[in-house]
């Protein structure tokens, strides 16, 4: 028997867990479930329930809650020794500024540098600090986070990009990649809601390097539903792809929208299912990377 938690996948059994963690009910469907496919938003509590009481689960999300916020993936990238950003961490500002002082005049990395609070999508807590002052301000910033009970936030090297990141994508086995570039000079943000805009043909053979890279960094971390941001130096020869942030959380323009997403995703679903044996069929068209 195949369950579904996820509202635009039909299996044999369907339930609908959105806005409250699982209860006993639950919890006797899963275990007499072959399988088991969660919804984008799952909780903590239904997903490490899945995974305690089935064998097959779908998306895999172990990453995601065991390495939470941006602090966790930057350990992550450590731990996998996936290219990324130069970076310190900080839980709170008291030990940043007991390694640096209260007025810093020095930093682990030259200006510009990347400051980033532990959470937040769509760059809307990522800053270029561009002198002290503005880092100071940002300083504080987190100190009034920390008082409402929101804490970390990291120090990141500037890696010049001509103000573009590439989106990689994984949907199961399925990769499809897009650049979000920034066309103005009001923002270093490349994001969508900053005013980027999509491009998809844009240097074809880094879209392939970056695709490797994260093929790889799936098949270490297990992570198979999720957009990862890249990008690469334009002042080094040799073009790294440099990881930045998993987004468990994505926008869908550059698939073609929500349609063409989840016809993605039913057709990875369906794949995943045939893989490990329980279900086969016929699978829809669609354009994509597979490795």
């Amino acid at each position: 028997m195949i369950l579904s938690f996820h509202p635009l996948f039909e299996a044999d059994e369907n339930i609908i867990c959105a806005g409250r963690d699982p209860d006993p009910q639950d919890l006797a469907m899963i275990r007499a479930a072959d399988a088991v496919i969660l919804p984008q938003g799952c909780r903590q509590s239904l997903y490490e329930m899945a995974r305690n009481n089935c064998e097959h689960v779908f998306p895999n999300y172990g990453a995601r809650f065991q390495y939470p916020g941006k602090i966790g993936q930057i350990k992550l990238f450590r731990e996998t020794k996936i290219p990324h950003p130069k970076t310190e961490i900080f839980q709170k500002v008291d030990s940043f500024r007991q390694q640096y002082g209260r007025k810093p005049r020095r930093l682990p990395f030259q200006l510009p540098c990347v400051f980033k609070l532990n959470w937040g999508g769509e760059g809307d807590t990522v800053y270029l600090i561009q002198s002290f002052e503005m880092l100071q301000e940002r300083l504080q910033q987190s100190e009034s986070f920390e008082r409402s009970g929101q804490f970390g936030f990291l120090l990141q090297e500037y890696i010049p990009n001509r103000n573009r990141t590439l989106r990689v994508v994984i949907i199961g086995q399925c990769f499809k990649s897009y650049w979000r570039i920034q066309e103005t000079s009001d923002s270093f943000l490349a994001n969508l809601s900053k005013g980027a805009v999509l491009n998809f043909e844009s240097d074809a053979d880094l879209q392939i390097k970056a695709i490797g890279s994260i093929a790889n960094f799936s098949k270490k971390t297990g992570i198979d539903l999720a957009g990862v941001d890249v990008i690469f130096s334009t002042e080094k020869r040799r073009k790294t792809p440099y990881l930045l942030e998993i987004n468990y959380f994505f926008g869908r323009n550059g698939l073609g929208g929500s349609e063409a997403y989840y016809r993605i995703l039913r057709h990875e679903i369906n794949s995943w299912l045939e893989r490990i044996g329980l279900r086969y069929e016929t699978k829809e068209k669609h354009p994509s990377v597979r490795l």
